[in-house]
């Protein structure tokens, strides 16, 4: 072992090492929490801060803009520091160790640098990575300015290696925006009232461009209809039996939709002519019907909705064949959940039992059901209801009390109506059933 060199001035000397030391670890941990700040900083909450006209966060905004730099420039930084507190630690202790002291300088920077210069700040900077950000933006922009020329270099020199290894950094996508607000949507929860209705609505507006009309439609075969060729008499008790204010109105067949006829005109027109039903003319009230495939996403609908100002549209298949109808409120249930009002019949169709299945009818719709409970039934395929599901998987019409497992749930054939399916025990897989009653 070399001894110390007894002419140095070892307590000054160690002093200023110790001193020297310790700023550059700071001068780390403050490199490494300002990369993981910045790259952590809540771009929404930035955007609107600056909106209000916070410069701080319009600057943090501006450094991110430009990631390259800002990262070549803090690991620039951060290197720097490293190699010249490894320095200085190990001339010190080898000064005061001799030649033993390069182990140990090895082993007590890799434990300070560890703790002090990385773990330390970076989780501090996670959990106030917006507030540091802001604190921090005019110093590290200062520090990108002065590092500016190497930086440059650095980051042309990774350009040329990529290049040569093939890798084309300019087809690099920094999208998948939906996928990212998809995953933040999944992570909120709380113990705050209404979370999961809150969930499930975010969840909706992202699929309004991914769901046609036809997942959401009224069937043909429940929507209200109204004979053209009927006396006045029978129309108008069926409009008043009808709790709907807009029904479509029909000529020789049912397919034969000539116009749509609104309850507000009828009674227009009924106090015109002061009750006498007989001056009415019934196609002459009725509005231009207003056709939409059923391939029409929601999103696209409600936009047209909007545009056109109106609440109600039929839907068609590719062959122009009438499906169903399609209004505003649909749309929008979709978005918040069911909407009753006085005169909403409350039939949910779906009926708990307390062995933990469910009994539903088999026109409920599977996206309702996921959004309900939280299931993931697939919804995305020929079908929207849970009738449909049944009659995919099972390629047949089955007959009642067949029972049938897809997807980890058990589906029980509970009755049907001639080929139709109409009401089904559902038994949910024992997690998912144990987290809903919870």
């Amino acid at each position: 072992m070399t001894p110390p060199d007894p002419h140095a001035d070892p307590l000054l000397g160690t002093i200023e090492s110790i001193i020297v030391i310790v700023v550059l670890i700071g001068l780390s941990g403050f490199f490494a929490g300002s990369e993981t700040a910045l790259t952590g900083a809540s771009k929404a909450r930035m955007h609107t801060l600056e909106k209000e006209g916070n410069k701080r966060a319009a600057m943090v905004k501006k450094i991110r803009e430009d990631k390259e730099t800002m990262i070549g420039a803090l690991m620039l930084g951060n290197t720097a520091v490293h190699v010249m507190a490894s320095a200085i630690a190990a001339g010190l202790l080898i000064r005061l160790f001799g030649e033993s002291g390069v182990l140990y300088a090895s082993g007590v920077m890799t434990a300070m640098v560890l703790i002090f210069g990385e773990v330390m700040p970076k989780t501090y900077a996670l959990h106030h990575a917006d507030s540091m950000a802001m604190k921090i933006a005019p110093l590290i922009r200062a520090v990108i300015l002065i590092f500016a020329p190497i930086t440059a270099l650095i980051t042309g020199i990774c350009r040329f290696t990529f290049m040569i290894f093939g890798a084309d950094l300019s087809k690099v996508s920094g999208g998948h925006h939906i996928d990212a607000l998809r995953g933040a949507i999944e992570l909120h929860h709380g113990p705050e009232e209404g979370v999961l209705e809150q969930r499930a609505m975010l969840r909706s507006i992202l699929d309004l461009a991914n769901v046609g009309v036809g997942s959401i439609m009224t069937p043909r075969n429940k929507v209200v209809m109204i004979d053209s060729s009927e006396p006045m008499q029978k129309v108008v008790e069926d409009v008043l039996e009808s709790p709907y204010t807009r029904l479509p109105l029909w000529k020789e067949k049912p397919e034969n939709v000539i116009g749509i006829l609104h309850v507000k005109s009828l009674i227009r027109e009924m106090q015109a002519h002061e009750g006498n039903l007989s001056q009415i003319n019934i196609e002459s009230l009725a509005s231009e019907p207003w056709f939409v495939p059923n391939t029409t996403t929601l999103f696209d609908q409600l936009q047209a909705f909007r545009q056109r100002r109106e609440h109600f549209a039929l839907v068609v298949d590719e062959y122009g064949s009438l499906l169903g109808v399609v209004t505003l409120e649909d749309i929008l249930e979709e978005i918040v959940g069911e909407i009753d009002d006085e005169t909403d019949k409350i039939v949910r169709g779906v009926r708990r039992q307390s062995n933990g299945s469910y009994m539903i009818d088999g026109t409920v719709t599977i996206r309702d059901l996921n959004r309900e409970f939280e299931w993931n039934l697939p919804d995305d395929k020929d079908y929207s209801t849970l009738a449909g599901l049944i009659l995919h998987e099972s390629q047949a019409v089955p007959n009642i009390g067949q029972v049938f497992h897809f997807y980890d749930f058990t589906f029980e054939v509970v009755r049907r109506q001639r080929n139709q399916i109409t009401l089904v025990r559902v038994i949910p897989p024992r997690k998912v059933a144990v987290e809903k009653v919870a």
